[in-house]
């Protein structure tokens, strides 16, 4: 009967409207939930146990998660440690950074923007801990994705935007000697702040300041 077809067709149309939206976001937000979850049972086991010692499986049970759940969500890994250190530094770039693009800064100020953050986090156990991983990945050349969603940092977890900055304070400097130069400067400054081996020691201001003067006078060596 007509009256009855209408019924069904304004009950599908229920269901399309609310319904679907509602499980829609549910689904979403368990995601999301899943990840954050991974997130910390991570940062939880590595800095009880390192990197080398934590497993995937170990994080998807820590977080009571499905075995299965880092290569779902993440992929490898590599990339859960690089979502790990998206989310947990990123927020600690994000000023520096912004102010940094504001002024179109020179080549100390660029430096400043990198590393007075890295001292800050050497003071604290788990930013030794997030600054060992990074220099994990980075000292490794390992090729990884910064893909952090919502983070203004997320670029800058690249090579390229420091490259162009470099670009612009030093003339004629190529694309490649500028990401070359760069890299260097990450090595150099990771090596003091994030090497694993180096346990539990502290940069002295005066030597911080002179690793300051000498990566700035490396980036700005004329082409």
């Amino acid at each position: 009967p007509p009256r009855a077809e209408l019924y069904s067709s304004t009950f599908q149309s229920l269901l399309e409207s609310t319904i679907e939206p509602c499980l829609t976001v549910a689904m979403t937000k368990a995601t999301v939930d899943t990840r954050e979850r991974l997130l910390a049972a991570a940062e939880r086991l590595l800095l009880e146990s390192g990197y080398d010692d934590v497993s995937v499986r170990a994080v998807c049970t820590a977080a009571d998660a499905n075995p299965a759940a880092v290569h779902y969500h993440f992929g490898s890994k590599e990339a859960l440690v690089a979502a790990l250190l998206q989310s947990r530094l990123g927020p600690i770039w994000e000023a520096p950074i912004r102010d940094l693009v504001a002024r179109n800064g020179d080549v100390a100020d660029c430096v400043a923007a990198v590393l007075d953050p890295i001292v800050e986090l050497a003071a604290d156990p788990a930013g030794r801990l997030h600054l060992n991983l990074l220099a994990r990945l980075v000292l490794g050349r390992r090729d990884v994705a910064w893909t952090a969603q919502g983070l203004e940092t997320a670029q800058w977890f690249g090579i390229d935007p420091w490259a162009r900055l470099l670009r612009r304070n030093v003339a004629g400097l190529s694309d490649r000697d500028a990401k070359g130069r760069w890299m260097l400067a990450f090595e150099l400054i990771l090596g003091q702040f994030g090497d694993p081996l180096a346990g539990d020691r502290v940069l002295s201001p005066a030597a911080v300041a002179v690793l300051r003067s000498f990566v700035t006078a490396g980036l700005s060596a004329p082409a």
